[in-house]
């Protein structure tokens, strides 16, 4: 029923990939309710209870949680936390933080997700920078999930042009990964590396690409709880992810609400104008 490639990288159907758009869709829009949910005063549990009645509400369910052993909905990342962090009661959120929301939901037996880093009132302009390189790198990686390319071009344009922007710590240990119908497939995703390497891309492939992005450090540790990854240097962290599928028309960003097209198609216009910095054929 579910062909693989020989490196056992599942390949679905046209119908396959539609059920898999159905189960991105429940993660965008969880994930848009939750992005005008976060105010000064909320709390990460708040945002958790939030997401779980709406993916349930859309007939699906929570792929977090009891995912070996995990506790909540979503995972809720606060300034240093990197990713994984445990949605609480504790500690309301405050205004300046920055907040990274991870979100996953099956439908019909398919996976689907993503992840944004949201900030809480008015932040300082390094975190508004943070965000913007991030989410940029990761939108770098999914241009080149394009047919004929290798695995290793994903890491390294999110590498490239995170590089580019300055002096940020990239965690080597984290990175993104093969998505069906399990949430955590082959292959690993790397968010660094050289070009041209690893499997060709081939149509329905999918792939979460998640760049992860520190202030400082690339060097992280994980908290006693056994999910908090945080810092070393205890300086803030981004993280953006879509879950994307290879087809013969490019990239289609299954978990983005319009499929990816606005953010794609100002990519290319950069890369036609001869834009500095653009998604390159290094893996071709």
């Amino acid at each position: 029923m579910f062909k693989r490639n020989r490196h056992g990288i599942q390949i679905k159907t046209p119908e396959q990939l539609e059920k898999m758009r159905a189960a991105g869709l429940v993660v965008g829009r969880t994930l848009e309710l939750l992005r005008r949910s976060v105010e000064p005063g909320i709390t990460p549990a708040d945002l958790d209870r939030i997401a779980e009645k709406a993916i349930r509400d859309e007939g699906a369910i929570p792929s977090f949680k009891g995912y070996q052993g995990y506790p909540a909905t979503i995972c809720a990342s606060v300034n240093h936390e990197v990713v994984h962090g445990i949605p609480t009661d504790r500690r309301p959120l405050r205004e300046g933080d920055i907040i990274s929301i991870d979100c996953g939901a099956i439908l019909d037996g398919w996976h689907g997700d993503a992840a944004i880093t949201v900030p809480v009132g008015e932040v300082a302009p390094e975190l508004t920078e943070l965000m913007r390189v991030t989410e940029e790198a990761m939108w770098r990686g999914i241009a080149a999930l394009t047919v004929g390319r290798h695995l290793s071009d994903i890491g390294y344009e999110i590498e490239r042009y995170v590089r580019s922007q300055g002096r940020y710590g990239i965690p080597r240990e984290y990175g993104g990964h093969g998505i069906g119908t399990e949430m955590h497939m082959e292959p690993w995703v790397a968010n660094h590396g050289r070009p041209g390497r690893g499997p060709r891309f081939e149509p329905g492939m999918c792939f979460a690409i998640e760049p992860m992005v520190n202030l400082g450090t690339d060097r992280t540790r994980v908290l006693d709880d056994d999910w908090t990854v945080v810092t070393l240097d205890g300086k803030p962290s981004a993280h953006f992810e879509h879950s994307v599928a290879v087809t013969d028309n490019g990239p289609w960003v299954l978990t983005a609400l319009d499929g990816g097209k606005a953010r794609l198609a100002r990519l290319l216009a950069t890369a036609e104008s001869g834009g500095d910095d653009v998604p390159g054929d290094a893996g071709l």
